[in-house]
C-alpha cells in the first residue's frame, strides 16, 4: 500500500517526549504553533512548527483535547468539562461543568468545525462500559449528540461540512453523519470498519475529502476515500498512533501523536520512539484548523 507521504519521506520522531498517552494535536495557525496532549501524563506541550520553542505544563487531570477560541485563548477538557487554559500563567479555569456527576468518564477526543461548533466525546475511563457520549458546544451550551460508546473518538468533518465523521473505537467502526447547517446529526451510518489490525483512533479529513484514520496498536494512519475505502496508509517505528493534525503554510505537512500505554517493557524496548510527536509531509493538503466561537 503507497504511503500517500511526498515520495522518499517517512515519519520522523519531532519530539521524543514519551507520552503515555498522546493525543489532541492541533496546529495553532496563527501563531505557527503545535500543541498535543499526554492524557495519562496529565500534561499540556507545545513547540514550533520545528519542534523547538518546548514547553509543558502540568495538568491538574486529565486533559484530553486543546482547542483555539475566538478571542484567542485555549479551551482544554478535564474530567469534569471544560476549562479555559491561560497559557501565561500555566492555569486551568473552570468554564463549563459537563458530566461533572458522571463517576468513572472522562473525555476523550475534540474537534471544532467550520461553524466554529466543538464535537467532543466522554468515554469510560476504565474501557469497559457503554458510557460515552458524543456532544457539542456553540460555545454557550453543551448539547447530547449520540451516546452507547465505550471509547468515544476522532471527530472530523467533511470539506463541505454536510458529513460528520465519528469513531467508536473498541467497536473498530467509524460512523458517519449527516450534519446540518444548525449543527443537527442524522442518518448515522457506518463509514469503514478496521478488519486489518488494531484499533482506529484520531481523524483528519484532506482537502479532497478522504479521511485519515490513526490506528492505535496497528502501526499506521489508513487514508480513506469519500465511501469509505483504504486507498493508502502511511506505516510508523511504533504500533500505538493516536491523533493527526494537517499543518503548515500549504497544510501538507502532518503532526501525528503516539502512546505508550498498554505496551509490554518489551515492546516498549522494542519501539523506542513510542509516545513520541511525529511528522511527515503529505502529498494531498489538509483542511484548516478552526476557532471555537464563543458567544456572550
Amino acid at each position: 500500500m503507497d504511503t500517500d507521504c511526498a515520495p522518499g519521506t517517512q515519519p520522523t520522531p519531532l519530539w521524543e517526549v514519551g507520552a503515555t498517552l498522546g493525543e489532541g494535536v492541533l496546529w495553532d495557525a496563527p501563531n505557527g504553533q503545535v500543541w498535543f496532549v499526554d492524557i495519562k501524563g496529565r500534561r499540556l506541550h507545545r513547540c514550533a512548527a520545528d519542534g523547538s520553542d518546548r514547553k509543558s505544563w502540568d495538568a491538574p487531570g486529565q486533559v484530553s483535547f486543546v482547542v483555539r477560541a475566538s478571542d484567542g485563548g485555549l479551551v482544554v477538557s478535564l474530567e469534569d468539562g471544560l476549562y479555559r487554559f491561560v497559557e501565561a500563567t500555566g492555569e486551568f479555569v473552570p468554564f463549563v461543568k459537563v458530566e461533572a456527576d458522571v463517576n468513572g468518564n472522562r473525555f476523550n477526543d475534540g474537534h471544532v468545525d467550520a461553524q466554529g461548533l466543538l464535537w467532543f466525546g466522554s468515554m469510560d475511563d476504565a474501557e469497559e462500559q457503554p458510557t460515552g457520549v458524543l456532544y457539542r458546544f456553540d460555545g454557550k451550551h453543551v448539547v447530547r449528540m449520540d451516546d452507547g460508546y465505550i471509547i468515544t473518538n476522532g471527530p472530523a468533518v467533511s470539506p463541505d461540512g454536510r458529513t460528520l465523521y465519528h469513531t467508536d473505537t473498541l467497536d473498530k467502526r467509524v460512523y458517519a453523519f449527516d450534519l446540518a447547517e444548525d449543527g443537527g446529526l442524522s442518518n448515522k451510518r457506518l463509514f469503514a470498519e478496521i478488519t486489518d489490525g488494531g484499533w482506529p483512533d484520531g481523524m483528519a479529513v484532506d482537502a479532497e475529502g478522504h479521511v485519515w484514520i490513526a490506528v492505535f496498536r496497528g502501526w499506521r494512519i489508513e487514508r480513506r476515500d469519500p465511501s469509505g475505502g483504504k486507498v493508502g496508509e502511511v506505516r510508523f517505528p511504533c504500533s500505538n498512533i493516536t491523533k493527526l493534525a494537517f499543518a503548515g503554510d500549504d497544510l501538507r505537512t502532518v503532526y501525528a501523536t503516539s502512546a505508550r500505554k498498554g505496551l509490554s517493557a518489551e515492546e516498549l524496548s522494542q519501539q523506542p520512539l513510542a509516545g513520541a510527536l511525529f511528522t511527515f509531509r503529505a502529498e494531498t493538503a489538509g483542511l484548516p484548523h478552526h476557532v471555537l466561537r464563543l458567544q456572550e
